[in-house]
């Protein structure tokens, strides 16, 4: 239920108001000036505030700035007897919800308390799902209930209590930055910094810089003293994502942290020693880049103590369907949109692509079907790729196919009619047994 604060000096109308609302279903809480309703703001958690503009301690539309800048989701609806342009415009740029004439309560007042309210509560729903992102690395908000996920996290919950260096296999996209900080944040580092770098990013040079810092002067460019991300990581974790692809002479410098927690910055002759947890992660095979020489064995071996593998998705397609949920709930949130659902043949469509970007490719699909949508239903035609079931089987559609052409296009036909199937049978120029058949070959959702 909304929570509704009316801060009026008029007594009669403040009640009238109250009672209008109050029968419209939302919980009303009164204040006769700003002081009063200022107290009533740090007691009450108020979804919007109805104020007089002229009151015997100030103004409404100077405490506007001072309510939104405390209270940033609580929105504001300004009532005057005598309205005039400047005071609105300066109460909409100081944050209110609108500002009107209180002769035009009676028409005005409720449906611009349930946009207000409605409002509210989708910025609330936002920041939530923000608290959530922001613990989004605990082991608890990794999506998925199939047992090799299931298995992959037990493993990084009872090596994250301890010191052990870790080493994350799998292919790409499959989660390891995600465990890596889940495995940091259930550590005794978790109040110190988690850095990650990518190896792959950087040259031999650069990378070497990044991790290990310089001196001013070191090399051409260098004009400044610059600490590396070990040091930036001192009584944290680093995570080296991609460690495969780091330059064998480099790795002498890693195993050395490893083994003695100290290192030389490029120029500098004064060891810096620091207290560093190293998770690294490959979608490589260190065995095979071993026996390629590109990859020293005592650095695999000193990395690997403990290692876990992250299954592809394919190998956990059991989950798709919850990770499809949670992503499409964070996209229509981030849309400003009412959460969507999935239709059943969206579901089977994803169950049945082969998910090489694994996880990484699975939610950039979700966020450009929930920016294709046109109603409140994911469906197949927001999809990259499109699969109708034929038989016991699945057959793929290619995306340039007359077939695939043909099936979208009357998806968004009877999208647009709402399903009726007479009217998109007419809109299409084709009988409506035809439309029936289309719909039952592509196995459609009207």
């Amino acid at each position: 239920m909304s929570t509704i604060l009316i801060i009026d000096d008029e007594e009669k109308i403040r009640t009238l108001l109250a009672r209008i609302i109050t029968l419209e279903g939302f919980e009303v809480f009164q204040a006769s000036d700003l002081k009063k309703g200022l107290k009533r703001l740090e007691e009450q958690d108020i979804d919007v505030v109805i104020c007089d503009v002229k009151l015997p301690d100030g103004s409404g539309v100077d405490s506007t700035k001072v309510i939104k800048q405390k209270y940033p989701l609580t929105e504001i609806i300004l009532l005057t007897a005598y309205g005039n342009i400047p005071d609105g415009v300066q109460a909409i740029k100081n944050g209110a919800f609108d500002y009107i004439t209180k002769g035009d309560d009676n028409n005005k007042i409720i449906p611009l308390v349930n946009n207000a309210s409605e409002k509210v509560a989708l910025a609330k729903r936002v920041q939530k799902l923000e608290e959530q992102l922001g613990d989004r690395y605990s082991f608890d908000k990794i999506v998925g209930k199939s047992k090799s996920i299931l298995n992959a996290i037990d493993l990084a919950k009872r090596v994250a209590v301890t010191d052990t260096t870790v080493l994350l296999t799998g292919d790409t996209g499959t989660g390891k930055e995600v465990f890596a900080q889940a495995i940091h944040q259930a550590s005794n580092r978790s109040k110190f910094n988690f850095v990650a770098i990518n190896c792959a990013a950087f040259s031999k040079e650069l990378l070497e810089s990044e991790l290990f810092g310089h001196k001013a002067g070191s090399f051409t460019g260098a004009m400044k003293d610059q600490r590396g991300l070990f040091e930036e990581a001192n009584k944290g974790t680093i995570f080296l994502d991609e460690i495969g692809e780091m330059p064998v002479e480099l790795q002498a410098k890693i195993l050395r942290v490893l083994e003695t927690g100290e290192f030389l910055k490029i120029g500098e002759t004064k060891v810096t020693r620091v207290d560093v947890r190293i998770i690294a992660a490959t979608n490589r095979n260190l065995e095979e880049e071993i026996a390629n020489e590109h990859f020293r064995s005592d650095l695999f071996y000193r990395l690997s103590v403990f290692s876990i593998y992250l299954p592809a998705l394919c190998e956990r397609k059991q989950d798709i369907h919850l990770l499809a949920n949670h992503f499409t709930q964070i996209f229509s949130l981030r849309a400003k949109r009412k959460e969507l659902q999935i239709s059943p043949e969206y579901i089977t469509a994803l169950e049945n692509h082969q998910w090489k970007g694994n996880i990484r490719e699975l939610k950039n699909c979700i966020e450009r079907s929930v920016i294709l949508s046109d109603n409140d239903v994911l469906c197949v035609d927001t999809l990259p790729f499109a699969s109708v079931a034929v038989d016991s089987g699945v057959k793929m559609l290619s995306a340039f196919s007359m077939a695939s052409v043909e099936k979208v296009h009357i998806q968004k036909v009877l999208h647009h009619t709402q399903g009726n199937k007479a009217e998109a049978a007419r809109l299409l120029e084709i009988g409506i047994a035809t439309l029936y058949r289309k719909i039952e070959e592509y196995k459609l959702i009207p």
